[in-house]
């Protein structure tokens, strides 16, 4: 297939092109580059990219698209906190407009990076794909009215899918710093302590962006009738933790370190644990393979390699919030997240 993936050159989506590549796919993407001077390690791989902001995306742009790999959005609460307006318009208007675009250029599969954020305040049972919803960011609610418009749009000739990934970890040549586990590993490398911003009360679902690329990969190779408009919570059952849980395997992994609390942590509304059962058990050739203990193992090992040190790792490149920031205190950006002309 000729795969469309917005945000290739963002956490998941750089890791998820030679992924399609491996499995046969061609690969276009649509990334206006926010991060691209956020790379660890090693650059991303080039893949052609439409020179065009997701907002402005036409049905022209998609022709010849035979899937869509939606991944591109303003990637984790903090920053949808900034301007929620900005949210909606690029996590929600945009995407839904994307969607429009793909089906009027006969783009047959649209697969659509939702979350388990939108379950938000879930209380202590396993919430599956049927759960209510209880966002409490922009960011969730986004998610959901993305679902609802999409599942509009499907029909005989336009089929979506919705990948509701847990909370993601893992090493990226794009690396984020501002999502738990990477964040806890960075501190206790380069501070001696697992700092937790929170009591490390709240429950959340945890998932390896290899599993999440898996994911998307099992369903687009599916047979339309197993995933059309269908939801997936993507993780693993068993990967469901308490924060402090995961802050003591990290204790016991990385030497030297002790489990601290930031100034004035408190519970986290984010409450909720999650159900994986329809995708270990329903989604073809899903295998999940990543444990948190196997993926602190593996970002403490990359993070030594890589030199990290206190100064860089409490800089601005490895959190999205800061790098969008610095992009408008630059003039690269204006209030809108647009690119300035040049």
């Amino acid at each position: 297939m000729k795969v469309l993936v917005t945000g290739q050159l963002g956490y998941i989506g750089v890791e998820m092109v030679p992924a399609l590549r491996a499995a046969g796919h061609e690969v276009v993407g649509l990334d206006t580059g926010f991060y691209n001077e956020c790379d660890f390690i090693a650059p991303p791989d080039e893949v052609p990219n439409l020179d065009v902001d997701l907002r402005d995306v036409t049905a022209d742009h998609l022709q010849g698209i035979d899937a869509v790999m939606h991944m591109a959005a303003l990637s984790n609460d903090p920053l949808g906190d900034l301007d929620s307006k900005t949210t909606y318009d690029i996590n929600l208007h945009a995407s839904v407009r994307l969607a429009e675009a793909a089906k009027q250029a006969g783009v047959k599969r649209f697969l659509f990076s939702s979350s388990c954020s939108l379950y938000g305040a879930g209380g202590d049972g396993f919430l599956d794909e049927n759960a209510a919803f209880n966002p409490v960011t922009p960011y969730g609610e986004s998610k959901i009215r993305v679902e609802q418009a999409l599942d509009k749009l499907a029909d005989d000739k336009f089929s979506p899918t919705y990948m509701r990934n847990a909370t993601a970890y893992g090493v990226s040549r794009r690396l984020r710093a501002d999502i738990v586990v990477n964040n806890l590993v960075g501190h206790a490398i380069t501070t001696g302590k697992v700092l937790m911003q929170s009591d490390g009360s709240p429950w959340r679902p945890l998932v390896h962006i290899g599993d999440i690329i898996q994911g998307f990969l099992s369903v687009l190779s599916a047979p339309r009738d197993a995933v059309h408009n269908q939801a997936f919570n993507i993780g693993r059952t068993t990967e469901n933790y308490q924060i402090r849980q995961v802050a003591n395997l990290v204790a016991e992994v990385v030497p030297n370190c002790e489990v601290s609390f930031a100034s004035g942590a408190t519970a986290d509304i984010r409450d909720y644990r999650v159900s994986f059962a329809k995708a270990e058990t329903k989604l073809p050739g899903y295998k999940p393979r990543w444990t948190v203990r196997t993926g602190i193992e593996e970002l403490y090992e990359a993070y030594k390699r890589s030199g990290l040190t206190k100064e860089i790792w409490q800089g601005p490149k490895y959190y999205r919030l800061k790098t969008v920031r610095g992009l408008q205190e630059r003039g690269v950006l204006d209030a809108e997240l647009r690119r300035k002309a040049r």
